[in-house]
């Protein structure tokens, strides 16, 4: 094989591959439309829960709901010297949130959850039907819109309560679709995701 044909199959494998792992993310990404909501609920997230609660923001910002409800998995930040402590991440969001204009009167909390996306459904499920909303936009992560969806429709499937997902749009806190596998943090969330889905599938 002379050189010329070599770097042709190289070229062409690295294409495909580039491709096949471009389309792999992008199906990981789903939305639900839903101009208006009773709620906003932002899943938990300590490594993108900035992304996720200025989304947040920006749907209050533009009308689409008058509240914002985190969940509250207890996973805590990196140490703060000024605090002299480790902060939780759910009041990290309500400061995010508060930085980006949303009152303290427009946020609330679930607390304690378990880590996981179906403990977090099934604690705003129960939020949810406390207070008789009709209702819910849920906000997450573009790689993790497709399965968070997916739980939420499931737990709530025979409430009566309208789901919408706004997920956040890659580039912030989350690589790009087609550059995913050039970040450490690309490998965690893509073929991750896949494993969770799976075992999601299989367990719920």
């Amino acid at each position: 094989m002379n050189r010329r044909r070599l770097f042709l199959i190289l070229g062409i494998g690295a294409a495909l591959g580039w491709g096949i792992a471009g389309v792999a993310a992008r199906a990981l990404v789903v939305q639900r439309d839903l101009p208006e909501a009773d709620l906003i609920v932002v899943l938990a997230g300590s490594s993108t829960y900035k992304e996720r609660v200025r989304q947040a923001a920006q749907l209050v910002k533009e009308g689409r709901a008058p509240r914002v409800v985190l969940t509250d998995d207890h996973q805590r930040g990196g140490w703060s010297t000024q605090e002299q402590r480790n902060p939780p991440f759910v009041e990290l969001a309500v400061e995010e949130l508060h930085q980006h204009g949303v009152r303290s009167e427009q946020i609330d909390t679930i607390s304690p959850v378990k880590p996981g996306t179906y403990n977090e459904a099934t604690a705003v499920r129960e939020y949810v039907l406390n207070r008789k909303l009709k209702s819910l936009m849920i906000v997450t992560s573009a790689y993790h819109s497709r399965r968070a969806l997916w739980t939420f429709q499931r737990v709530f499937s025979d409430s009566g309560v309208k789901l919408g997902l706004d997920p956040v749009p890659t580039g912030q806190q989350t690589p790009g679709p087609w550059t995913w596998w050039l970040h450490f943090r690309g490998w965690q969330l893509v073929p991750g995701e896949y494993a969770k889905i799976i075992y999601y599938w299989l367990r719920y």
